[in-house]
């Protein structure tokens, strides 16, 4: 686990960027100001240690008696998305309740791990859902050319196998796209550029983090 504090972002869509060389840049802008911290974990009271930030301001009547409450003790107006990112203890203390994150925990050239749902894209056959080819549309074949083929195993063992690929729900799963460079950081307008695409729809939410392969991967390079 990246034991590393993250943001909260909102999927503001795709564009380019050029570099100094002229090379056209594709990225991803991702709206992550105003994270505001909410509360804190701690390993004698809650058996953990985590920060908890709140993102994207949400009216009063929209929110519970239970989230005005817990709002109003942090100081912070309501939110509505609350995530929390395990931490080391010490990083607590630099992060106060009731304060906000910058987008400046991220840096220009960095590698970061984002996290979204993907678009659902509602029942689907098994050539789009799982890439088949489908059956011949030679000899008389009729009907049955975009099935899956056959999914029993005869008398043994007599059954579909857990987990056959199979037609079904497409999409709108937790996915998470490893190893995205930070091309640019405005901080002034709380924006962070990642190379390439991420996961979801525009206006979605999603969680942005320091790369735990390229941590791992530097950890073997010191050794």
């Amino acid at each position: 686990m990246n034991l590393q504090l993250g943001l909260i972002a909102k999927k503001i869509g795709m564009t380019q960027i050029f570099l100094e060389d002229g090379t056209r840049v594709p990225v991803t802008v991702l709206a992550a100001g105003g994270n505001a911290v909410t509360a804190h974990r701690t390993a004698e009271r809650d058996g953990y240690i985590a920060v908890q930030l709140a993102f994207g301001e949400k009216k009063e009547h929209r929110a519970t008696k239970a989230e005005l409450g817990h709002f109003k003790a942090a100081g912070v107006t309501p939110r509505y998305r609350v995530r929390e990112f395990r931490v080391p203890a010490a990083v607590l203390a630099q992060h106060p309740v009731g304060a906000e994150v910058p987008v400046s925990i991220f840096n220009e050239g960095e590698f970061v791990d984002v996290t979204g749902t993907s678009k659902g894209k509602g029942f689907q056959g098994v050539m789009k859902r799982h890439n088949m080819a489908g059956e011949k549309r030679t000899h008389g074949q009729h009907e049955f050319f975009r099935h899956g083929g056959s999914i029993g195993c005869r008398k043994t063992p007599g059954r579909v196998h857990l987990g056959k690929r199979m037609s079904g729900h497409m999409g709108a799963e937790t996915v998470t796209q490893q190893n995205l460079k930070v091309a640019k950081v405005l901080a002034d307008q709380g924006l962070i550029l990642v190379r390439g695409a991420i996961p979801g729809a525009n206006n979605g939410y999603v969680l942005i983090r320091h790369a735990v392969k390229a941590a791992i991967r530097a950890g073997k390079n010191k050794a």
